[in-house]
């Protein structure tokens, strides 16, 4: 037994592993689990406690934090969980889904008695790792003193976006922020295929836009991937942006808006990853443009 916050975390992939890492610095007791172990083991040596079961990883817990691949996975994990749950615990739910996955979720809340708060975070391994991600939260004023020290220590800064975590208040704005970010990389990318398709040197065109209204540096950190060759291992994976996207357009069919920019982006990514690029970095949606798909 312990005095201190314990904290269940299912998922230990990119994003979970820095997350329990964070709460370990911050003082808080950890027990994680992963689908894949080996990928949790190393958190071992940091002292979270590495359980076999997601039932084992939060029981005890005052609050679980889910962050997995998507929603069914988020699911799945939770109803393995149910007999370590504790009745009033907070559960943080960071993984990306869909808004209909967050009224299921908050269900399976309802169901077992815990505060549901809808917590989806903006940002990739570099601001996870230091603890500066944007966390983007929904859920009741009640039991936020709970969940303050796992949100202050995973993020720079929480955004609330209602007291109804079931509403996905902050999913929906997690939707929209990423439309932007995956718009922006695919922008990217396609400019730098273009640039070589053309013979044209991506250095005059970041001189053309340097210090302009169009001049980002996500820009450049992204093309700096691409070009460096740098795109292992991700900050944000293809395969995880594809499921980003899909959620998007699915959200915008669902909600009458079409979105043509997203649909080809989820395309993109998809087609990166059937050419063996799933496991990089999502500025490898670069080499989409390239190959007998292109040459129509």
């Amino acid at each position: 037994m312990t005095d201190k916050l314990t904290v269940g975390v299912l998922g230990t992939g990119i994003m979970g592993s820095a997350m329990a890492r964070n709460l370990l610095r911050a003082g808080l007791a950890v027990q994680v689990w992963n689908r894949t172990r080996v990928k949790a083991e190393p958190l071992a040596a940091e002292g979270a406690f590495v359980a076999d079961t997601p039932d084992a990883a939060v029981r005890g817990a005052d609050v679980v934090l889910t962050m997995l691949h998507d929603g069914p996975a988020v699911l799945g994990a939770m109803r393995a969980a149910a007999a370590g749950l504790r009745p009033g615990a907070a559960w943080v739910q960071s993984t990306t889904v869909g808004v209909e996955s967050v009224e299921e979720l908050a269900e399976v809340a309802r169901e077992h008695g815990l505060l549901f708060y809808d917590a989806p975070v903006l940002g990739t391994r570099e601001p996870a790792e230091a603890g500066l991600l944007t966390v983007l939260a929904a859920g009741p004023v009640d039991g936020r003193e709970a969940v303050a020290p796992v949100l202050e220590a995973v993020g720079a800064r929480t955004v609330w976006s209602g007291e109804d975590g079931a509403s996905g208040a902050a999913t929906r704005l997690k939707l929209v922020a990423n439309s932007w970010v995956l718009a922006a990389t695919n922008a990217a990318g396609e400019a730098l295929a273009l640039s070589k398709a053309l013979g044209v040197d991506p250095r005059n065109f970041f001189d053309v836009i340097a210090g302009g209204p169009l001049d980002m540096g996500y820009l450049h950190a992204k093309a700096a991937l691409v070009l460096e060759d740098r795109l292992s291992p991700p900050s944000f994976a293809v395969t995880t942006a594809a499921k980003d996207a899909e959620l998007i357009v699915e959200a915008g069919l669902r909600h009458g808006v079409r979105l043509d920019v997203a649909a080809a982006g989820a395309a993109r990514f998809a087609r990166a990853a059937a050419r063996g690029h799933g496991d990089e970095d999502m500025a490898a949606a670069y080499f989409a443009s390239f190959g007998e798909e292109s040459a129509g």
